[in-house]
């Protein structure tokens, strides 16, 4: 859960900025637009094929480091 306490001295546009901000670093909103609709499990090839892509991506990214 998310609380947020409004400063004394604190103008309701800005608590609302912190606020928001404090949503977007909580990623609630992200999770619950995963949620929102139901998604098939992966099959074994699918998630055979999603492990090759991670890897050659972070082979690529672990290469790109020393340049």
């Amino acid at each position: 859960m998310i609380s947020v306490w409004k400063n004394t001295k604190e103008s309701f546009d800005r608590f609302l900025s912190r606020f928001d901000h404090a949503v977007q670093r909580s990623r609630v909103v992200r999770i619950l637009r995963e949620r929102r609709y139901r998604k098939k499990p992966l099959t074994k090839r699918l998630q055979r094929q999603a492990a090759l892509k991670r890897e050659f991506y972070r082979t690529k990214r672990e290469k790109m480091k020393f340049y």
